[in-house]
């Protein structure tokens, strides 16, 4: 699958799953634990279509999980704010 056609679909896609946990009440440790089970998916699956891309998994890449966790946390809401811009 090509990752560039489908990055910025991805982050809707994920700004919207947040949207909706947290309108569902789900706690925070709960929406940033789909965030991290996404990212790692993402990072394991897809080839980085540009430089951000390939920051973004070789950050994910080199983070221990506590690490992939913030980071998947700071994509999280850093798309569910895009979306609601």
């Amino acid at each position: 699958m090509e990752i560039g056609h489908n990055w910025h679909k991805w982050k809707e896609i994920l700004g919207a799953a947040v949207g909706l946990g947290e309108k569902a009440g789900m706690e925070n440790e709960t929406i940033n634990n789909a965030a991290f089970r996404l990212g790692d998916f993402f990072a394991n699956n897809f080839d980085p279509a540009n430089d951000e891309q390939r920051l973004m998994k070789e950050l994910w890449e080199q983070g221990n999980d506590e690490e992939k966790k913030t980071l998947a946390s700071l994509m999280a809401r850093a798309s569910h704010k895009a979306n609601h811009h």
